[in-house]
């Protein structure tokens, strides 16, 4: 089983760490924009909750029904798995559509409800601009490519990301420098990376090389196949749009508490948990097929071993990085940024904000666990505690109570406390007991001696 896991996740791993290549190398170039780099980081950070936004519906339509395909291929089901696929392509075109024409109406105002100022504006309203018009690539790239790895062709998968990151890489500082195109040449190498990813993934699917390929066929509308993958794609969609939330809350505080300084701190403080959280989350979801395929299969020893090794590996690599993060922050910092002014304010943020990372492997094991097995609606109870319940109202109140801009950094580890401890001991105490195969014998509780 742990060699079954890490085959399909370090392709995974790969994928997720290169994906996020598309947003942080655009911070790392625009940060380094002569006479402007600090405020044009600042501004992109304004859009960053528009990027989550993107994504939670490219998870609503990927992770909600890559589950269910791998359910449906462990009980032989191709022809149930293939309609999943088809009306998840459906639903992600509809996403697309819906979401540009709201945001292009809606972001003049909302950019600065986010924590845009005067002096920002102009770089978040560029970026975004040429972002939104790209949302069609982006949902089909990140949505579509979960349906890749369902079917175990994990390292085509990598590669869907790992082409659109180069390109991106490449394209960057030709548009942003040598074309003088500033943050909208950065938004625009983003845009055409993606295109060419979602080319790929739509090239794949519907090839002879695809085990269940994409037909017209499978796109008419299942109603009730798209009800099923909405709802268990609705746990990975809250954990996005909270996370969106609570960043439009955090930059509203900091730009009142603290001003631009402290949001370009955050800007880079997340762009660094992005990357440091990427390889957890690349592992986690590369236990989900082997947990789904199993448990459909009616193999619940191997379920039950699949989750203790994700959950194995997620602790040891959150410790790692909550270590790097307390040691070293300063360092970490100055991969995003070079104004010092930005890193002496950021280090003893940073040193706050990764205060209790570690425990954050256990949401993930928890989380991943109830959405490989169809708990939808636990996997959404957590995902909204841990941030909507947990960070948004601590954040609007911590720094009245005389912590200023600090205070807003202190919420995260409090919640990566209590959201991860609540949501894996709830796992234990309702899943767990029941991954059990017909006929297995009960272990005996040891009793313990004074």
């Amino acid at each position: 089983m742990p060699k079954t896991i890490t085959r399909l996740a370090l392709p995974l791993i790969g994928a997720e760490i290169v994906n996020a290549l598309y947003n942080v190398v655009d911070r790392i170039y625009i940060a380094r924009i002569p006479g402007m780099g600090s405020l044009a980081l600042t501004g992109v950070g304004v859009c960053f909750p528009f990027v989550m936004i993107i994504s939670a519906f490219a998870q609503l339509g990927g992770m909600g029904g890559a589950p269910l395909l791998s359910i449906a291929r462990g009980e032989g089901d191709y022809a149930k798995a293939k309609r999943i696929q088809g009306n998840a392509l459906v639903l992600l075109v509809a996403f697309s559509i819906a979401i540009t024409v709201v945001t292009l109406l809606l972001k003049g105002q909302a950019l600065y409800w986010f924590g845009a100022s005067v002096d920002t504006f102009a770089s978040a309203n560029e970026y975004l601009t040429v972002y939104v018009l790209g949302s069609p690539f982006v949902l089909i790239t990140l949505g579509m490519n979960s349906y890749i790895n369902a079917q175990g062709y994990a390292r085509t998968g990598m590669f869907t990301v790992l082409i659109g990151a180069v390109l991106n890489i490449v394209l960057d500082p030709i548009f942003i420098f040598t074309f003088g195109m500033g943050v909208r040449g950065a938004a625009l190498a983003t845009v055409l990376s993606q295109a060419v990813s979602a080319l790929w993934v739509m090239r794949f699917l519907t090839g002879k090389h695809c085990m269940l390929k994409v037909e017209r066929r499978d796109m008419r509308p299942d109603f009730s196949l798209m009800r099923s993958m909405l709802g268990l794609g609705f746990a990975s969609f809250i954990m996005n749009v909270n996370d969106s939330l609570v960043s439009i809350v955090c930059n509203a505080q900091l730009q009142r508490f603290g001003g631009d300084v402290y949001v370009g701190v955050m800007t880079v403080i997340s762009s660094l948990r992005q990357v440091l959280y990427l390889p957890m989350s690349g592992f986690s979801q590369g236990s989900m097929p082997v947990i789904g395929y199993n448990y459909g299969a009616g193999l619940y020893r191997r379920v039950r071993q699949a989750i203790l090794f994700t959950l194995t590996v997620c602790v040891a690599f959150a410790t790692s990085v909550w270590a790097a993060a307390e040691l070293l922050p300063g360092a970490l910092m100055r991969i995003f940024t070079s104004d010092e002014a930005l890193i002496a304010a950021g280090i003893p943020c940073c040193r706050i904000y990764f205060a209790l990372f570690m425990f954050m492997s256990l949401q993930m094991a928890g989380q991943r666990g109830f959405v490989a097995l169809g708990r939808a609606k636990k996997a959404t109870l957590f995902s909204i505690l841990r941030k909507t319940l947990i960070v948004a109202p601590l954040a609007l109140i911590l720094p009245g109570m005389g912590l200023g801009a600090h205070g807003v950094f202190l919420a995260e580890p409090v919640s990566d406390f209590i959201g991860p401890v609540a949501c894996f001991t709830t796992f234990m105490l309702t899943e767990w007991r029941l991954l059990r195969e017909p006929g297995e014998k009960k272990e005996k509780p040891r009793r313990l001696r004074d």
